[in-house]
């Protein structure tokens, strides 16, 4: 039977899949299920900018200001009034998770400046956290706000917030980066312990009828999981960091051709809300099977071994064979 532990963040877990943060870990029954189900890790659901501001500013304008500009899919997330209000609140809930099962509870902060960033990453740890996730994300819509710029506020938050915590951290980014392989290991020079390989945000649309600009969510698709592939294949063995893929992991051959490109871990939501917790099990299976048949002994031995450093071709990670793969569709 082949071994699916794995290690991330420093974390021993007992295989690679983790559930993303989002509402399901928060509730405590839910988060039962995704371990009875084989979740190794759970993120618990981000605390926003919104609510550590929420104590001085109104809430109601702070609800719709920028609601196209965070990560994480906030429409996942019911009004403000009824979901984690404030961060005692949050802590409180985390607190009771953490206690409630034995594997990895993840905390999530999400905003794009520093402020209570430092002391609210410290309250998380003291809740009993495993680790912390660092969600970061603003538009960048200032016309004098250079790309350095922006990629130094990363850096910044970064530093300030590795300096205040001795848990884990890893950080969840975006790859609209100009020289992404670049900014990857600047963020780990910064200081994080782990990248999470990407972010998913919520595109804002036009509601014709009521001629409103609204945030729509659409869940993911396998198709999605393409990106954070090629980006951990070309990253895996160049960065000493733990590397998590999230975006489009589905089906159980999402799973194994990341843990290919060299992940360590590998994150869902979408597939969690659209088939329920015990999905995880079918993961699991499909993943245990697969690895049997081909006489893999362990994940271990797994990952990583069709990154760049491997592949055969290691150039069509970087080329992606551009010009083959469209010279070649549609043909019979």
């Amino acid at each position: 039977m082949p071994k699916l532990d794995t290690s991330y963040l420093g974390l021993p877990l007992r295989n690679p899949l983790v559930v993303s943060a989002c509402p399901l870990s928060e509730d405590i029954d839910t988060l039962r299920r995704l371990e009875d189900a084989g979740a190794a890790a759970a993120v618990f659901p981000s605390l926003f900018e919104e609510q550590i501001e929420h104590e001085e500013l109104n809430q109601a304008w702070l609800h719709e200001f920028g609601t196209e500009s965070f990560a994480e899919s906030l429409t996942y997330l019911p009004e403000l009034d009824d979901y984690n209000v404030g961060p005692e609140r949050y802590l409180r809930r985390l607190e009771e998770a953490r206690r409630a099962v034995s594997i990895p509870v993840i905390g999530s902060l999400n905003g794009v400046s520093n402020g209570g960033w430092v002391r609210y990453a410290s309250s998380i740890q003291n809740a009993g956290a495993s680790a912390l996730e660092l969600n970061v994300y603003a538009v960048a819509a200032d016309l004098d706000l250079t790309a350095a710029q922006v990629e130094e506020q990363y850096l910044e938050l970064v530093a300030e917030v590795r300096s205040a915590i001795t848990i884990p951290l890893a950080v969840k980014v975006a790859p609209f980066f100009s020289a992404f392989a670049n900014m990857a290991r600047r963020l780990v020079d910064a200081g994080a312990d782990g990248l999470v390989l990407f972010n998913r945000f919520v595109y804002p649309d036009i509601d014709l009828d009521a001629l409103q600009v609204v945030p729509r969510l659409v869940l993911s698709r396998s198709v999605e999981s393409r990106l954070p592939l090629m980006w951990i294949a070309l990253l895996r063995g160049r960065l000493a960091t733990s590397l998590a893929a999230t975006s489009g992991v589905h089906g159980w051959d999402d799973v194994v051709k990341l843990l290919l490109a060299g992940a360590d871990v590998t994150m869902t939501a979408s597939g969690l809300y659209q088939k329920g917790p015990e999905h995880l099990a079918t993961l699991l299976e499909g993943l245990r099977t697969w690895m049997a048949e081909r006489e893999y002994e362990s994940v271990e031995q797994l990952k990583g071994s069709m990154s760049q450093q491997h592949c055969p071709e290691p150039g069509a990670f970087e080329r992606v064979n551009y010009m083959k793969t469209l010279t070649s569709y549609g043909r019979p």
